[in-house]
């Protein structure tokens, strides 16, 4: 005597079997964002010969062919019985609520960043950058905070503007740096 499931039942066996693999949509996501990348690295177009033995398709294509190892090397990690291990929160109290305020701040400094840098240039938004976020995570020191943060700032600045010839908005600065 056969036994026939009715649908719902179907519908638990198959929520059921996906309910300890959620990490198959991780990798899922991996396999689809390594596809991706070989899709779009095979889609360039352009002599690049004249650039050396290296030329820019190589790091995409082994940047999406890792993905694509790392998904099936997970998937088969899942379907053997393998778990993630669970957030045990070490030095963190899970209990306790967000900290919205500090998330406001530190939202607040990297829109301004981007707001004003086109506007007073990298030098001066960066150091209002470094200068907020600081202060976002708790540093109050009126003397140091806008120093260091000066000093990184225009660091970060000539390093890629001068150094490495990464165009950046100098703003006013523009003539001194």
């Amino acid at each position: 005597m056969t036994q026939t499931q009715s649908p719902s039942e179907t519908e638990v066996n198959k929520k059921s079997w996906f309910a300890g693999r959620s990490e198959l949509g991780v990798s899922a996501l991996l396999a689809a964002i390594g596809v991706l990348v070989l899709v779009d690295t095979a889609s360039m177009s352009g002599d690049y010969t004249e650039r050396g033995p290296v030329g820019p398709q190589t790091v995409p294509t082994v940047v999406g062919v890792l993905l694509l190892v790392v998904a099936a090397l997970l998937a088969r990690d899942v379907l053997r019985g393998g778990r993630g291990e669970a957030e045990t929160g070490e030095d963190i109290d899970l209990s306790a609520p967000s900290d919205w305020r500090t998330v406001l701040l530190l939202s607040a400094a990297f829109l301004s960043n981007a707001v004003l840098i086109k506007i007073i240039g990298f030098p001066l938004s960066g150091m209002i950058l470094f200068w907020g976020c600081a202060y976002a995570l708790g540093s109050r020191n009126t003397v140091r905070d806008p120093l260091v943060a000066a000093v990184l700032s225009v660091v970060t600045y000539i390093a890629f503007n001068n150094l490495l010839g990464v165009p950046m908005p100098g703003g006013p600065l523009m003539g001194v740096l």
